[in-house]
């Protein structure tokens, strides 16, 4: 019983450097695609609320953005050209990937 005791906790002495080393690069928000504003151009900021009685949260796109429908990358025009034609947008979710250093969108992704 102690060779148990012993083990688990030389193993969990053993995790926790590993876990120190983690960080946080990115965060990920699941949206409805109703809550969502795009830019107009490239290098626009991005709006989009975090719950359905927040405010809306802006934030500015990366020069690198990947607009993506069904995982496939397409353009800005291409990805506001699907997503307009969607007949109950509260009910799509979109996923919005954003930088925690820079501060910035770098992915825009929904499954249509």
């Amino acid at each position: 019983m102690k060779l148990k005791v012993l083990m688990i906790a030389v193993l969990v002495g053993l995790a926790l450097p590993a876990a120190a080393d983690m960080r946080v690069v990115q965060e990920a928000y699941e949206i409805a695609l109703s809550d969502m504003r795009l830019p107009r151009a490239q290098g626009g900021t991005i709006a989009f609320k975090e719950c359905r009685t927040c405010e809306y949260v802006r934030i500015r796109v990366a020069a690198d953005v990947r607009f993506q429908i069904n995982g496939k990358t397409v353009p800005l025009k291409a990805f506001r050209d699907a997503i307009a034609v969607v007949e109950e947008p509260e009910k799509e979710a979109v996923t919005v990937l954003r930088h925690v250093e820079r501060n910035q969108v770098t992915a825009v992704s929904v499954n249509l």
